[in-house]
């Protein structure tokens, strides 16, 4: 039988194909049509009311939310937005909420928990962890324009690379002339004067291997023994009387330009503002910087998927990492994004060809396994 539904929710059958009537009786009498009590029809008129609207929420195609972004509010949040997020909502004409994260609980933590996210920023260390538990999507980097518009490390299975930010030496060229090294740091006989050390263990023990003679290639395979661990904690143990601890970024170039050190570990990107806006003459030593992308990564199963595509690509743009570049003070990591910087700037980014060649790329891998145990140690260690 086939049918449809009148105005009021019936079923009006329509004949069966091929059906002939017989046998049909007719019944009449005199009587008015009988009409059902004013509440029954105030009912059924409710009731059909109800499932025609209901038909009309399953039809209509749902809203597109806009799409969000999530930016880690240690990485550069407020250049990252001025400087790609909106100039890419302009190009596109699309609405883009910005957010920001970082402080409470981890990344991994976050993303199980579902958060109202299409894209995130993120370090190497959370790319690492998301990616593997499959909170992230793996990119289709054919859509993408490919690999190798990045450059090595860049262009990973589920992040694209934004910049490389890079812990390095650094000094001021007024008060110290040369091109000291890890090994003049950890030599307070030859160069006299006190250190600045970031107050963590990630960072600072492959600090105190070089500065005791390691090489940057064997650094991690030293680590992973416990005679390397113990070899970097006798080293800070030397080093201790003439350390000053930082924490925040900035500090370590307020120490140097204090006088307070003669050298000190310090984020590339610090130094390059302290020298732009502060017109100070710091510089740095890239053998041995230990560098760390930051990328940007789109959310697992997020409705919003084609639209986190075309900021990626955008993101990918030489052009747009050369302007993000300009702003964060951080090595771009699209190919050809140097180009239009100054001399003076490139010449404070981790990814010249020279810088890359002579830094230390952080294993993500072994601080993912060993972050927990090693700042565990090094907090205990450090108040002796």
């Amino acid at each position: 039988m086939s049918g449809k539904l009148d105005p009021n929710g019936a079923m009006l059958h329509g004949k069966a194909s091929g059906a002939t009537r017989r046998d049909t009786k007719v019944i009449r009498d005199n009587k008015p049509p009988s009409t059902p009590p004013p509440r029954a029809q105030a009912l059924r008129r409710a009731v059909a009311g109800m499932f025609v609207l209901a038909l009309m929420l399953v039809a209509a195609p749902a809203k597109a939310r806009d799409l969000v972004v999530a930016l880690h509010d240690m990485l550069a949040p407020g250049s990252l937005r001025d400087a790609l997020i909106r100039p890419f909502a302009d190009a596109a004409g699309m609405a883009v909420d910005v957010q920001s994260w970082g402080r409470g609980p981890p990344l991994r933590a976050r993303l199980e928990a579902q958060p109202d996210w299409d894209v995130v920023s993120l370090t190497g260390a959370d790319l690492l962890a998301v990616c593997e538990a499959g909170l992230v999507e793996k990119l289709d980097w054919g859509a993408l324009g490919g690999r190798d518009r990045l450059l090595p490390g860049g262009a990973s299975d589920c992040g694209l690379g934004l910049g490389l930010p890079a812990l390095v030496l650094a000094w001021d060229r007024d008060k110290l002339q040369g091109a000291p090294g890890w090994a003049e740091f950890g030599d307070v006989v030859k160069l006299p004067g006190r250190r600045g050390l970031r107050k963590q263990a990630r960072g600072t023990l492959e600090i105190a291997l070089m500065a005791d003679g390691v090489p940057p290639g064997e650094v991690y395979r030293t680590l992973r023994s416990d005679a390397g661990i113990d070899r970097a904690f006798r080293k800070l143990e030397q080093l201790r009387p003439y350390v000053v601890w930082w924490q925040d970024e900035v500090e370590a170039a307020r120490l140097l330009a204090s006088g307070e050190v003669l050298m000190t570990s310090a984020p590339a990107n610090t130094i390059a503002e302290a020298n732009r806006q502060d017109a100070r003459n710091f510089t740095v030593q890239w053998a041995g910087a230990v560098t760390s992308q930051f990328a940007l990564a789109i959310i697992r199963g997020t409705p919003n998927q084609a639209a986190a595509l075309r900021l990626l690509a955008y993101a990918a743009e030489p052009a747009n990492q050369a302007t993000l570049a300009r702003a964060t003070t951080i090595g771009p990591l699209a190919r050809g994004a140097l180009a239009p910087l100054e001399p003076e700037a490139q010449a404070m980014m981790a990814t010249t060809q020279a810088a890359l060649a002579a830094a230390l790329p952080a294993d993500e891998a072994f601080w993912r396994d060993n972050l927990l145990r090693l700042t565990q140690r090094f907090d205990a260690w450090l108040p002796r």
